[in-house]
């Protein structure tokens, strides 16, 4: 009887623990590579903020910026053996996992931000699902804003490139942009551009204000070129099994969720972006060109060229609905 009272005990105190476990709330590992006070940085802790308060007790979110847990070349990695659940990378990554994502790097290829988003809420949204089959699933486009130039020398033609090492990203379409102005592309993580800058292993990087102003590349880089030639944009996200394993309740509100703070972050990028730009000029450490409309057609025309060498990876139909939307953006 003894015995058997202890093997009902048993029971009762792993049932109880079985419980306990259960009810213990899902962690999701948002890690990012940029400050907190970029469009980006801001995005992960609203979506924090919003997802622990709306599903206490359910959800918790832990966010890593600054490359803190890990860095450019590793997030994609752990995304896919589940160590982070949601991550923003720059669109310049995902030219492994899917050839047609490439379109955003194209340079001047968007004439603005509002074209870029009439093109997002159209053909783009394809894009979001089209790593599936790699087990990546995108939620949302997260704006950071249009590119500028930045270099040890004063650049407001085309040929003042010439020879220059610019930083880039991991992206083939990016170092083709930069071969096109005869200059030498580097693949360097966010991380180590300032140093690289410093040291002179690069004479230059392309990047937005807030990222400029957050990393402070000014205190490195004498010259920039206000060219807004191309976009950083991050597409949210997550693990797709992991997505697809939660129970549909907190799925459908994770998801109510980033709908809601991509309108927040896209909203205050630009402002961000802006705000950056003036501390730079304040800082009186670098000198901003500003182009003139031929000036830009100029630079447009030297770089228009890559546009061809990948239609063929990202498809006309899709380069054609982008160039669309910046008539529907007028």
């Amino acid at each position: 009887m003894l015995t058997f009272t202890r093997v009902l005990l048993c029971a009762v105190l792993l049932a109880m623990a079985g419980l306990v476990q259960a009810a213990d709330p899902i962690t999701i590992k948002f890690a990012h590579v940029v400050a907190d006070n970029t469009p980006k940085g801001q995005g992960a802790l609203l979506f924090k903020k919003l997802a622990e308060e709306r599903l206490a007790g359910k959800v918790r979110v832990e966010v890593y910026p600054n490359s803190s847990l890990f860095g450019d070349g590793k997030e994609m990695e752990a995304l896919l053996l589940g160590d982070v659940q949601m991550l923003a990378p720059s669109l310049a990554k995902f030219e492994q996992y899917n050839k047609k994502i490439q379109i955003y790097d194209l340079p001047f290829l968007f004439d603005n931000l509002e074209a870029v988003d009439h093109f997002q809420a159209g053909k783009g949204k394809e894009l979001l699902l089209a790593m599936q089959d790699k087990n990546i699933l995108g939620l949302a486009y997260w704006h950071n804003g249009l590119k500028q130039l930045s270099a040890n020398k004063k650049m407001v033609e085309p040929k003042d490139a010439r020879g220059l090492k610019f930083r880039v990203q991991a992206s083939s379409v990016l170092e083709e942009q930069f071969k096109a102005l005869r200059a030498n592309p580097r693949k360097m993580s966010f991380a180590e551009v300032y140093q690289g800058l410093q040291t002179g292993v690069v004479n230059g990087t392309e990047n937005t204000w807030s990222n400029y102003e957050s990393q402070k590349v000014n205190e490195v880089q004498p010259f920039f070129t206000e060219s807004n030639h191309g976009l950083i944009d991050y597409m949210v996200i997550t693990n797709a099994s992991f997505w697809k394993g939660l129970t549909p309740e907190v799925r459908d509100e994770l998801e109510k969720i980033v709908a809601e703070v991509t309108l927040e972050v896209n909203r205050q990028a630009e402002a961000l972006n802006q705000s950056a730009r003036q501390k730079i000029i304040d800082s009186r450490t670098s000198q901003v060109v500003t182009l003139t409309r031929e000036q830009r057609e100029k630079w447009r025309e030297t770089m228009k060229p890559v546009w061809k060498t990948f239609e063929s990876e990202i498809g006309t139909d899709l380069i054609n609905a982008a160039q669309a939307s910046n008539q529907q953006a007028q």
